[in-house]
Order: structure tokens, then C-alpha cells, then sequence
């Protein structure tokens, strides 16, 4: 489980979270949705621990920055960042040590899956940027964490790569782990949400799940808030 509440963080005089709250549960997908500069990736990176930040944040009850909290949570940020000097293989087998994962065969199935086994002998430099978002995804899954996050996931994604991580999300939701993807691609994460928050000026401005009963789609929700329609309240 992923717990946030009442997180804010300030760039100098800019806020770019305020007060933000919410859970995401044990086999649930969350979506983060907003326009550019609606402080999506600022929150991802105060959950993965990398900004410092005012309010609490808690993997399975353990605060974000402890070494309990860092061994249950993946992170996949939006531009990959991956070792030079390091092979494709030798990124998996660093990984699988650094977090004493014992099954090998997993790393495998991962790198199969985005069509980077025939890879496995590059080196990071050589891969393009595709190729590098394909092998940032593997290594962050390789350790099987608890609680995934996942900032703009489908950015310089092949097709292929976009639908094995699809099926991918759908899987480790049936396992039990906790899913938190931000993304501003509303088409993209349209059939497997279990619930989506809407971030505007920093807030979450509506939260809203499949099977609300109301007469607006996500997108005519989103759209609805981010263009200004001041009929529309704090929640769906």
C-alpha cells in the first residue's frame, strides 16, 4: 500500500504540491493525470524519496526514505538513466545482487518480453532511447517490488513494448502490488484504471473511479477541469 498525506513541496516561492492526499491500495492501479506543470512528476519524485518535502509518505507503513520502504518500491522515471559501461545483462545481474533477488530467471522473462534478450550484450551508451525506457522498466521490475511507480511510462515506447506493459500492469495488479502511473496520455491508461486522481496547480482537483455513477468520462472529466469549467466540484 502507498499512503500519501498532506504532502507539499516548494521550488523557492513556487507550490508545487499542496496538501496532496491520498491512498493507493494493495492490488490497485492509480493513475495521475494533469497537464504539464500540474506537479505530477514533482510528487513521484517526493514518493521515490529523491526531493525533500513537507507531510508523509508511507510504502506498506514504512516512511518513504527508510531502507524498508527502498526495497519494497520501484521507480521508472520518465527519462531513463541507465549505466554506460554497464551491459543490458550485466544492468539486470547488478540489480538482482544489489537486492538480493535469487530468481535469474525472472530477469530473463523481462528482458524477453521488451525484446531485449538479442540486447543483452549491449552496452547502455549503444541502446537508444527506446531501447533505454525498455531496460529503465526491467531492472525496476526485476526486484518484484511491492509498490511500482511509473512517471509518463509510455513515453519512446515502441508498440510492442506499450502493449507487453499493458498486460504487464494488468498482471502485477492480479498479484497484489500497488500501482501509481502518471501520465498526461488520458488514451493511454483508458481501460485499467481502478482510480485516477486529477492534478491542477498542484492540488488533486477530482478523484474519480470506473465505476462512478456519473454521465462523464475521464476525459470529459479532465478536460472539463483543465479548461476551466468552474462548475465542476472538488470530486466526481
Amino acid at each position: 500500500m502507498l499512503y500519501i498525506e498532506n504532502v507539499s513541496k516548494k521550488y523557492g516561492k513556487t507550490l508545487a504540491n499542496d496538501g496532496i492526499s491520498f491512498p493507493v491500495q494493495d492490488g490497485e492501479i492509480a493513475i495521475l493525470l494533469g497537464p504539464n506543470g500540474a506537479g505530477k512528476s514533482t510528487l513521484i519524485k517526493c514518493i521515490a524519496g529523491l526531493l525533500r518535502f513537507e507531510g508523509k509518505i508511507e510504502i506498506d507503513g514504512w516512511g518513504n526514505k527508510t531502507d524498508k520502504a527502498k526495497a519494497l518500491l520501484g521507480y521508472i522515471p520518465e527519462m531513463p538513466a541507465v549505466y554506460d559501461l554497464l551491459t543490458v545483462g550485466e544492468h539486470l545481474e547488478f540489480i538482482r545482487r544489489a537486492y538480493r533477488q535469487e530468481d535469474e530467471a525472472y530477469g530473463e522473462e523481462l528482458l524477453r518480453r521488451f525484446e531485449l534478450w538479442d540486447k543483452r550484450d549491449k552496452l547502455g551508451k549503444e541502446l537508444s532511447k527506446g531501447m533505454q525506457q525498455k531496460l529503465s522498466i526491467c531492472c525496476q521490475l526485476a526486484h518484484k517490488p511491492q509498490v511500482i511507480i511509473f512517471d509518463e511510462p509510455m513515453v519512446g515506447l515502441d508498440p510492442h513494448a506499450i502493449k507487453e506493459l499493458k498486460a504487464m500492469f494488468r498482471e502485477l495488479r492480479k498479484e497484489g502490488r500497488t500501482l501509481l502511473i502518471s501520465t498526461h496520455m488520458i488514451d493511454s491508461v483508458e481501460d485499467y484504471w481502478d482510480v485516477a486522481h486529477i492534478l491542477i496547480n498542484g492540488r488533486v482537483a477530482a478523484t474519480k473511479r470506473p465505476d462512478d455513477q456519473q454521465e462523464r468520462s475521464l476525459e470529459e472529466l479532465f478536460f472539463a477541469i483543465t479548461e476551466g469549467d468552474s462548475s465542476e466540484g472538488a470530486k466526481e
